[in-house]
Formats: structure tokens, sequence, C-alpha cells
């Protein structure tokens, strides 16, 4: 029988504390990966789907809010229109790049509020979050660990069969993402560790 992760929010979730199975990871056909690069100005998304032995994509895109608006609203714009894709795809899965704090602090935290709302949508969805370092990405796309934006993105055209590189960056990094989630059964590249914790 299928196991999943239950929202906070669902009736049926145990006592605080209690330990369920991890899901299954592993790509299955017709499975559909959400693959998310949160941030407050622009947040990418990337909906890849097995078709026939490879990973196609279906939609990809950025969620954009504007600068002058207060935070909280531009959370709840993002929230909005990330939900509205959940509930018009149905993904099974959303994988999101880790959190990396570097020196400007403040960037840092919006990306981590961002990444909050992805988060929170994948809870109230039902859908289990898987999380991947940089450097997990950039190996699973390009098989080099230290590969530049450039490169990602041209690995992510040629690995998903499409015409031109996906732009903004934001939708590459997001179809990265996904397809880092989507190898991990044993793919391309090999299995990536699960980091889920």
């Amino acid at each position: 029988m299928k196991k999943s992760w239950r929202s906070l929010t669902s009736s049926k979730r145990g006592a605080a504390g209690s330990s369920k199975a991890a899901p299954d990871r592993r790509p299955v056909p017709g499975r559909l990966i959400l693959g998310v690069d949160p941030g407050l100005a622009r947040m990418g998304y990337g909906l890849i789907r097995e078709t026939a032995g490879r990973w196609r994509m279906v939609e990809g895109g950025t969620l954009s809010t504007p600068a002058g608006m207060p935070v909280e609203k531009r959370l709840v714009m993002l929230f909005e229109g990330l939900r509205a894709l959940v509930e018009k795809h149905r993904p099974q899965v959303l994988a999101l790049e880790q959190l990396f704090f570097s020196k400007n602090v403040t960037t840092g935290m919006a990306v981590g509020q961002a990444r909050g709302v992805a988060v929170l949508v994948a809870g109230l969805a039902d859908l289990p979050v898987f999380e991947y370092r940089p450097a997990e990405v950039k190996q699973a796309v390009t098989g080099y660990g230290q590969a530049d934006k450039g490169q990602v993105q041209k690995m992510v055209k040629l690995l998903l069969g499409l015409a031109e590189t996906p732009k903004p960056d934001d939708t590459a990094d997001a179809l990265a993402v996904a397809l880092t989630h989507a190898q991990g059964g044993g793919g391309w590249q090999g299995k990536i560790q699960d980091n889920r914790k």
C-alpha cells in the first residue's frame, strides 16, 4: 500500500513526535514532480513528467511580486500562485534547493520566507518535500558539483529535450531541482541521497 506524509492539518496525523515511514522517492512512469526555486521577488517553478522513458517539462515559469508591496502581501501572492499550480497539475512531490545563507542576511531571510510558503503549500496538499544542496543539484544535472549556472542551464535544456534554454534563471533552477529528484531512483548520474530530516 502506498505510504505518504500527511500535512500538520490532516485529521489522520498522529500525535507530535510519532514516526511515519518515509515516502517512496523512486520515480515511476507518469509521476509528476514540482521543482521550486524560492524567492520573494521571483519564485521559479518547473513541473516535469516521465514520458516514454524520458523526463519532459509540463510547465515552467516564475511567480513574481512587486517590490513596493508589503512583505505579507507578497507572500500571500506567492502562496496563492503556487497553490493554484498544485491544484491545477496535482504533482506527487515537491523538490526544493536547500536554503543557503550567504553574507547577505536580508536576502537569505526573504528567500527563507518564500521557502516557507512553498513548504506550507506542499503541506496543505499532502505533498512530500525533498531538499537538495546546490552542489548536489549541479552534480545531478551536469555530473560536476562545481558547475556554473550556464552549464546547469544547458544540461536542463538537453535533458528535457527543450528547443531553448528556460528563462529566466529562476525557472531553469527550479527545473534543475526537479531533475535532481527525478534521478533519485537511479537515473543518468546515479542515486542522490535523500536529505529529508
